[in-house]
């Protein structure tokens, strides 16, 4: 259950990024907003554990 608890939050963060966040998906190189959030995400995620 927990594991599809972490896949259905992280649909709906992708959801957000990529439907509510327009500047993002707009041009060329779409998916480089995308990645770019992601990555943050998860480095903030890793500094808090690693520093909270």
């Amino acid at each position: 259950m927990p594991y599809l608890l972490a896949f259905a939050a992280g649909a709906m963060i992708y959801v957000v990024v990529e439907e509510l966040i327009p500047e993002m998906s707009e041009g060329k190189h779409s998916n480089i907003g995308t990645v770019a959030f992601a990555l943050g995400f998860v480095l903030m995620m890793v500094l808090d554990v690693a520093l909270g």
